[in-house]
């Protein structure tokens, strides 16, 4: 099962390049078909880990690809898929991105099958990254998923005129490219450094993590995972590729980008960093729990200053990725759990976002919210997903980013009540730039100058909707989720 999550966007690479491009509505309902295998098998591998009762890797599956040569010994690479209770909820996250992605890109129509065979490559990358228990194979799927973005950005994405700047495509693109090989750079000296320390001849994530390293060892090497990793986790002051990134993307790669990609970053420090070197993360922690409340407080703050729509959804996901770098910070249990509440939580609220700026922006062709106005006279559903979204991501009790942050401040509260107060006042500054844009946007009179405009077309309102049963049941019923990462946190060296 775990198999076909990456086997199946992978396949569908070679399919959409043998469709011929005449036939732009094949490639469309392919892509659909390939989204719903996607989503089907995510939900049942989230459903199913539950059923299996007690915590550890679930779905265990080893293949051997290279051992016994050189300074490889037994099971020195290895496909080692599994999944456990932080890796599922992120899985079923790709899974729901994914599917609601292709609706919303069912528009594109120049080269339509190279953009999808583009973005389900990125996407069997992801779900490699999560399922990956041999650190070559991890890295491996890191940079599958990343390197896609360029082409997507650069081809596919929008330049923007502010009038004094402009920022092209291609300027997105080749900023985003640049910080995050320079960040897997850090991760590609770590990795070595620790197969090196380790000795033992293997990749194999479950073996280096038997080894008890030296504390300097740990002190010296965990920076080069946090910093790497966190580059793409949106870590202060290595950020800002992020929001240039997201105006230049096409909507449905800002919802992967956001949505999924940036919780790659966070997931690394967490699968590898903190796992590997405890007394490092230990040490380290004070220092990652400062980067991550100034990235919550910048990322807010700067997302009020916006007047671009994207600009905006873009700073705030700086902002709420700090929120999951305090949560790791906290090494206690309830902050750990809320930091991977928040990448399920911020994943399904900042994917519909985008959907939603991505829908005005196809028909209006601008995105300054101080010139639009009472837009909910005309586009309701619009206005109501929009609302959705923005309560969660101001923590509304009933949707997914109440019980996140929640966790996530419990946690922080416990070892810095300092960082606790700062978090809860960008808590407060999301709120402000949040009900600011709803204001603006959608409610008060109406500008005759959007008459013209139309509701989302349905398979934005499709996209949407799934998104949204989701931020919904996360809130109502969140279970499912703590039960299932909490068991495999607990287990993870160093965090009590």
């Amino acid at each position: 099962m775990l198999f076909a999550l990456i086997a199946i966007p992978l396949g569908s690479v070679p399919v959409f390049m043998l469709i011929p491009s005449r036939y732009p509505q094949l490639v469309r309902s392919f892509a659909a078909a390939s989204g719903f295998a996607m989503f089907a098998l995510s939900v049942l591998t989230f459903a199913r880990y539950e059923f299996e009762g007690g915590r550890g890797l679930r779905f265990d599956l080893q293949l051997d690809w290279l051992e016994n040569v050189a300074f490889l010994k037994e099971n020195g690479i290895t496909l080692h898929l599994a999944v456990d209770g932080i890796s599922a909820p992120l899985v079923l996250l790709t899974g729901i991105v994914i599917f609601a992605g292709v609706f919303v890109s069912w528009n594109i129509s120049y080269r339509n099958k190279d953009y999808f065979a583009l973005l389900f490559l990125l996407v069997s990358g992801v779900f490699g990254v999560f399922l990956s228990f041999d650190l070559f194979f991890l890295f491996f799927f890191y940079e599958v998923a990343v390197l896609p973005m360029y082409l997507l950005i650069a081809v596919w994405g929008a330049s923007s005129d502010f009038g004094t700047f402009k920022r092209t495509k291609e300027y997105g693109a080749m900023k985003l490219m640049l910080y995050l090989v320079a960040g897997s750079v850090l991760v590609f000296i770590a990795i070595f450094a620790t197969f090196v320390e380790a000795d033992k001849g293997t990749f194999d994530l479950t073996v280096l993590g038997s080894v008890a390293y030296d504390e300097n060892f740990q002190k010296t090497f965990f920076p080069f995972f946090m910093i790497g990793f966190g580059v793409l986790a949106g870590l202060w002051p290595f950020h800002t590729w992020s929001p240039d990134g997201h105006v230049a993307a096409p909507t449905a790669v800002s919802m992967l980008h956001a949505g999924v990609l940036m919780k790659l970053g966070a997931f690394g420090i967490l699968r590898v960093g903190m796992t590997l070197m405890p007394e490092g993360a230990e040490f380290w922690a004070p220092a990652l729990m400062t980067l991550g409340v100034t990235g919550a407080l910048y990322g807010a703050i700067s997302a009020l200053a916006q007047k671009d729509l994207k600009y905006m959804v873009g700073y705030s996901s700086v902002s709420h990725m700090g929120y999951v770098l305090m949560g790791l910070a906290t090494l206690n249990t309830i902050g750990v759990n809320g930091a991977v509440l928040q990448m399920f939580a911020h994943g399904v609220m900042t994917a519909l976002m985008f959907t939603l700026v991505g829908a005005i922006y196809d028909q209006a062709h601008v995105r300054d919210m101080t010139i639009f106005g009472g837009l909910a006279q005309k586009t309701p559903r619009l206005a109501g997903f929009f609302a959705v979204a923005g309560l969660s991501s101001l923590g509304l009790p009933g949707l997914a980013g109440f019980i996140a942050e929640f966790h996530i401040f419990v946690g922080t509260f416990k070892t810095y009540p300092w960082a606790g107060v700062l978090g809860i006042a960008a808590a407060a500054i999301t709120a402000t730039y949040i009900l600011r844009m709803l204001a603006m946007a959608f409610f008060g009179p109406f500008n005759e100058r959007w008459a013209e405009l139309k509701e989302m077309r349905r398979g934005e309102q499709f996209g949407g909707a799934l998104l949204i049963v989701f931020i919904a049941f996360m809130g109502i019923w969140p279970a499912p989720f703590i039960d299932r990462i909490a068991d495999s946190v607990r287990a993870i060296p160093g965090v009590s």
